[in-house]
């Protein structure tokens, strides 16, 4: 190759990469803007007005928290994101597969979904209590309140993409003859993925509420306490900054479930739904 083929090669490879910097500029700078000036307010709220430190920790506090107190808080955090993740996979199968029943046959439709509209409607807050009746303090608890809070939006939106498929596809289907379980399986279900995708984002965050709603209620110490057990802790002991790391920490929880999801759905939608495709800015 002469030295112009690779001139002319190094400036074309220049060009590809400055649009993909560009890319990562505008999704990365936006978001850590937000962050620094949030900060700065944070920080001048508490100068200005002279808020003490137990109403609202300064910046420079969380940060000597975080040094101080991370490492008695990997624990918790670790129950909250197993009782939280268990709890998510199990409304994501529960969700699917009632959604498929209630799209394959309409008595089923008629007969469960009021049912799951009063589950979603019932305050959490009353229904955890039940839960410790029954199946005791413990993680368990917490991970099936979190499922339970989670089950709504996974179902429903399932089923609003099954019912929502192509006519004409679905009467090419049944010209062909196609038997409806087939239909459903290989025609109805693809076609419904964005919007399972959307329930269960939705479903990532409710599962960690739920959880951690139930670590208010179930949650016990001696290492099986999760992160609403210490935020339970923190707040009678008027600890407010660490009160404030267990609340970041459980929004970490829910944001590191929410992107997997994200990640998965740009994966399995980039090459044909709308939803995914590139966009010019």
């Amino acid at each position: 190759m002469t030295s112009t083929g690779t001139a002319e090669s190094a400036v074309t490879e220049v060009r590809a990469a400055r649009p993909a910097r560009g890319k990562l500029a505008r999704v990365v700078l936006p978001p850590v803007a937000a962050l620094v000036i949030g900060v700065v307010l944070w920080q001048l709220i508490i100068v200005i007005w002279s808020v003490p430190g137990y109403l609202m920790p300064s910046p420079l506090t969380m940060a000597r928290t975080v040094g101080n107190d991370m490492s008695t808080m990997w624990t918790p955090t670790w129950v909250t994101v197993r009782e939280s993740y268990l709890g998510f996979v199990i409304a994501g199968v529960a969700g699917v597969l009632c959604a498929l029943v209630m799209a394959r046959w309409r008595l089923f439709e008629r007969g469960l979904f009021p049912y799951l509209v009063i589950v979603q409607t019932l305050p959490i807050v009353a229904i955890a209590p039940l839960f410790v009746v029954w199946l005791g303090a413990g993680p368990l608890t917490n991970t099936l309140v979190g499922a339970m809070i989670a089950l709504f939006p996974v179902a429903a939106n399932t089923l609003s993409g099954l019912k929502s498929t192509d006519r004409n596809l679905v009467q090419l289907y049944t010209m062909a003859g196609a038997p409806p379980r087939v239909q459903l399986l290989s025609l109805r279900l693809p076609a419904a993925l964005p919007a399972i995708l959307t329930g269960l984002r939705v479903a990532a965050g409710a599962s960690v509420i739920g959880a951690i709603v139930g670590e208010f209620v179930a949650g016990v110490g001696g290492g099986q306490g999760g992160l609403g057990y210490v935020i339970t802790e923190s707040a009678v002991q008027l600890q407010t900054p660490q009160l404030f790391l267990a609340v970041l920490l459980a929004s970490v929880v829910s944001l590191v479930l929410f992107t997997a999801v994200v990640i998965v759905e740009r994966q399995l939608l980039r090459r044909w739904h709308e939803s995914a495709l590139p966009t010019d800015e």
